[in-house]
């Protein structure tokens, strides 16, 4: 069993670390099932056993843990001045040194430049090769212990070749790809990055954290007492070596003036990162040389971080209201005063739920300033007072939907309002989604068209679009016989989506474009789907416990399956129309990797990926030896050379139309 755990181990650390498998994933599932039977005919489960990525039950609480080493908070530079006052405190330290001990001088001073994760911080501690404790930062010196929490990260090794005692550091992160994704399926979306691995680490159920599939980056040691390093490239070079994940940006420069110009390309980059970085940090690469200048009583005196420009301004709160989505849930959206932050005028945020109000306290905020984020162009976000002593009008949250005036109830963190069937918003929201390019892709079909369909009582569901006629449009505001007929025609040629857009149509809570395709895949008929059991869905990639028991639900509500029942009289998603197969086989794009950047002139972004996946292409987030294709655009960035370097077909634009 040792051996297995340690040949599945090295296979997560080729695919999640190095990016760079060496067998299939049918292989892969069959270590682990593998595995998983002789673990359960033993009752014996090891230490570092790939099964406890999983997470397991809930836990009490969190372990306070004291770390072995300081983890210290680095000083910052807010300014190229900055900047070059550290590094004369840095020669003067040094020279000071060598002045009086001219036999055992120090090297003039060399360094490193990193990125700066926005993200949280870890601290882990390996005894025998095995991953024995994670911890948070904390207050520096204690932490909370979050062991199983971070045990569900992937690219985390849980044993290493090294046997000493080692504690390593590094940032959680979850990649912008992956909150994409995790945010089409997801009841509550998540509003950043930042948070999302806050809130998972830092959760009492390492399931959740699972279902985030954080990402973590290692980038120092903090403890060994048998490791005697003299380089920080050594240091580097020991963590490569047992297997840890470190971010390949790492320049090593002599001269400030250096690290000025590599400070702007990473700024230039940036925006082409899968994860949010807030500055770039700084160090002296001589170990000798660290331990010399040593450490005030907050910072290292070796190492400084260069923030970027905050973008971030203050504004005032002028009001809240509170919004009806599609499935129900009210969410407090904060109605600002006006304000540029990065190029972008930011008039609304939406706050995540009554809680948030509360945490970030805005509960008393109403027409006092507050100060808002827009970082790395997600979401702009509320961070809090300006003055945390001001006191303005209190925010009131609602007790009846602001539309239907229904009682709302309180789930969680969240309000919901559970009058489905004959709530304005969650019938609107339902068609507009029905309808999305996403889904059944009725071109025509807008939000603003579904909610006059609905005012005059034409449609009630979905199923209402496929009995619309001429007459019926014809007549309203804005519809023209032309109009009215491009609309029917869509409607028409939606009857014959795929099964996919199908199942992604209906609404199936948590169920995402991927999770569709998966499911249409699998099952091949609404009807086979419909009846299929939870172990047959868990089974399936991709498709967890909570998704199998959402479609369950679903499927067990007869008013939904009536609706569904009702759609299949005129949708055929079994017998989609056909396509030409040489184009579906022939194309260069079958069966192949394929990664987007930059930006186009004749379509979306969105619109490329949608086609690229028609033609039977993969579509990926981040080059690596394994892409196939380079499609770029405008502003391609570091994807573009990274894939030149590699030697992948790089396909611009007007190729791209040749071709398809």
């Amino acid at each position: 069993m040792r051996n297995l755990v340690r040949e599945i181990n090295k296979h997560c650390h080729l695919y999640y670390t190095l990016d760079n498998p060496i067998i299939s994933d049918i292989d892969f599932d069959y270590l682990m099932d593998l595995l998983r039977d002789l673990e359960k005919e033993t009752g014996m489960i090891l230490p570092a056993s790939p099964t406890q990525r999983v997470g397991g039950n809930i836990l009490p609480g969190f372990q306070e843990h004291e770390h072995r080493s300081h983890l210290w908070s680095l000083e910052k530079a807010n300014s190229i001045a900055d900047l070059k006052t550290w590094e004369a405190q840095v020669k003067k330290a040094i020279q000071a040194h060598n002045a009086v001990h001219p036999n055992f001088p120090l090297p003039d001073p060399s360094y490193v430049v990193e990125l700066k994760f926005d993200g949280l911080t870890l601290n882990l501690t390996y005894n025998n090769g095995v991953l024995v404790q994670a911890a948070t930062r904390g207050n520096g010196i204690t932490g909370e212990g979050v062991l199983a929490q971070v045990k569900t990260i992937s690219s985390i090794p849980l044993e290493i070749p090294y046997m000493g005692l080692v504690e390593v550091q590094g940032e959680g992160i979850m990649k912008l790809s992956t909150l994409k994704k995790y945010n089409e399926t997801a009841i509550e979306p998540l509003k950043n990055a930042r948070n999302a691995v806050a809130g998972a680490i830092r959760n009492l159920n390492p399931q959740v954290t699972a279902e985030r599939k954080l990402d973590a980056y290692i980038y120092n040691i903090g403890y060994s007492p048998d490791l005697n390093h003299t380089q920080h490239s050594e240091v580097f070079d020991f963590l490569k070596l047992n297997r840890f994940k470190v971010n390949p940006y790492v320049q090593y420069h002599s001269t400030i003036e250096d690290i000025m110009e590599e400070l702007e390309s990473i700024k230039l980059n940036r925006p082409e990162l899968d994860y949010l970085i807030d500055g770039a940090v700084i160090k002296v690469c001589d170990l000798k040389t660290r331990s010399v200048l040593g450490y005030t009583s907050k910072y290292p005196k070796w190492a400084i971080a260069y923030k970027f420009e905050a973008e971030e301004a203050v504004t005032s709160l002028n009001s809240i209201t509170w919004e009806v989505g599609r499935t129900g849930k009210i969410t407090p959206v904060a109605c600002l005063e006006p304000v540029e932050i990065g190029g972008v005028t930011v008039s609304s945020c939406t706050l995540n739920n009554n809680s948030d109000i509360e945490r970030k306290g805005l509960r008393y905020a109403l027409g006092k300033d507050i100060i808002v984020r827009r970082s790395n162009d997600v979401i702009p976000e509320i961070l809090g007072m300006e003055d945390p002593d001001a006191i303005g009008e209190q925010v009131i949250p609602p007790q009846y939907c602001p539309s239907c005036q229904r009682e709302l109830v309180k789930n969680g963190a969240h309000l919901f309002c559970t009058n489905t069937w004959n709530c304005e918003p969650q019938q609107i929201g339902w068609i507009t989604h029905f309808s999305s390019k996403e889904a059944m892709d009725i071109e025509g079909l807008s939000e603003s068209t579904a909610k006059l369909l609905f005012d005059h009582k034409l449609i009630k569901d979905p199923s209402d679009l496929y009995r619309l006629d001429a007459n019926n449009l014809v007549g309203l505001p804005s519809f023209q016989i032309k109009k009215a007929a491009k609309l029917l025609n869509a409607i028409e040629k939606s009857k014959s989506a795929s099964l996919a857009r199908f199942i992604r149509a209906i609404s199936i809570p948590n169920v995402g474009s991927n999770s569709s395709k998966i499911l249409a895949d699998a099952f091949g008929s609404i009807e086979r789907l419909q009846s299929a059991t939870k172990e047959e869905l868990t089974r399936l990639p991709d498709i967890g416990e909570i998704v199998a028991i959402s479609i369950q639900a679903y499927f067990g509500n007869e008013k939904y399956t009536t609706i569904v029942s009702r759609l299949l009289d005129f949708c055929n998603p079994e017998n989609p129309v056909k396509v030409d197969q040489s184009l579906a086989t022939d194309n260069i794009f079958n069966g192949k990797t394929v990664v987007i950047t930059g930006t186009f002139e004749t379509m979306k972004r969105d619109d490329v990926t949608l086609k690229l996946q028609e033609l039977g292409a993969k579509v990926g987030s981040g080059v690596s030896k394994n892409t196939d294709f380079l499609i770029f655009g405008e502003k391609a960035g570091s994807k573009k050379t990274k894939a030149e370097g590699l030697g992948i077909r790089l396909i611009n634009e007007s190729e791209l139309l040749s071709i398809i």
